[in-house]
């Protein structure tokens, strides 16, 4: 991954999509927006507390360095719906419960909200469709992220192996403490405790992504723990009452 500034606004971008012009996509800190302590401050979590004004500021902002007109997110439930987004959208509303988001349009972009969870930006050159997967451990626990690739598969004819997928900041297997496991995963995801009551997310969504049919080669991992870095990042694991990260993919159609 590469770091990133414009003005006080900073993010970070994949490598692995750094040969495709085509793809702007950006994963943003919690630096460089509008919102006061505890929400400091480029919060775009509508549910968290925050003042609405300054969240659409926030959102604009992002919209703007994105360079998208349109900027879609989901109000997120952690489960495993999906949104195909087939038209321009006439509102900022969120759709409800969708944890994932599809498109082929271009100058839409799609929004992930996190604090610890991970967003997996997936595309597809071949067919030149877009996802944004929101995965939690919940999320890893009913697979949304093979169900996504599935669904691009329908939606678009995507083939699995030509897919690449890139996998956000998030908590790492150092902050990922669940005393209630085995009440929590299925006995399947217990081999991923790398110490008591510690897990490996990323090994699991990882995994989840080469069985999906992803090839090794096709997938990046940025290894950034959010709560050990919520200085940079907002960390509901180390904060508790925080704003939300976004991170963003659009397809550019060469006008912006």
């Amino acid at each position: 991954m590469q770091k990133t500034a414009i003005g006080p606004v900073e993010f970070y971008q994949f490598d692995l999509l750094s040969n495709f012009p085509e793809v702007i996509h950006a994963v943003f800190t919690r630096r460089g927006g509008l919102s006061p302590i505890p929400f400091d401050s480029l919060n775009v979590g509508y549910q968290t507390g925050d003042d609405a004004a300054l969240i659409r500021k926030n959102r604009k902002t992002i919209t703007a360095i994105i360079g998208a007109t349109h900027l879609v997110s989901a109000h997120q439930v952690h489960k495993n719906g999906i949104k195909l987004i087939g038209h321009f959208p006439e509102s900022d509303d969120e759709p409800q419960g969708f944890d994932a988001l599809l498109t082929h349009l271009t100058d839409v972009a799609l929004m992930i909200k996190q604090a610890d969870c991970q967003a997996i930006i997936l595309y597809d050159p071949r067919r030149k469709a877009i996802g944004n997967v929101h995965c939690g451990w919940r999320g890893n626990v009913l697979d949304i992220i093979g169900h996504t690739v599935q669904a691009m598969a329908e939606a678009f004819g995507s083939r699995p192996q030509d897919i690449l997928a890139c996998i956000s900041p998030s908590l790492g297997p150092c902050c990922a403490e669940f005393k209630n496991f085995p009440q929590e995963f299925p006995p399947s995801l217990w081999r991923y405790e790398v110490r008591p009551d510690h897990f490996d997310l990323w090994a699991i969504s990882r995994d989840q992504l080469l069985s999906a049919g992803i090839l090794p080669e096709h997938i990046e991992m940025a290894g950034i723990c959010t709560k050990c870095h919520h200085d940079e990042f907002f960390s509901y694991r180390g904060g508790k009452i925080t704003g939300r990260s976004g991170t963003v993919v659009a397809l550019s159609n060469g006008a912006f």
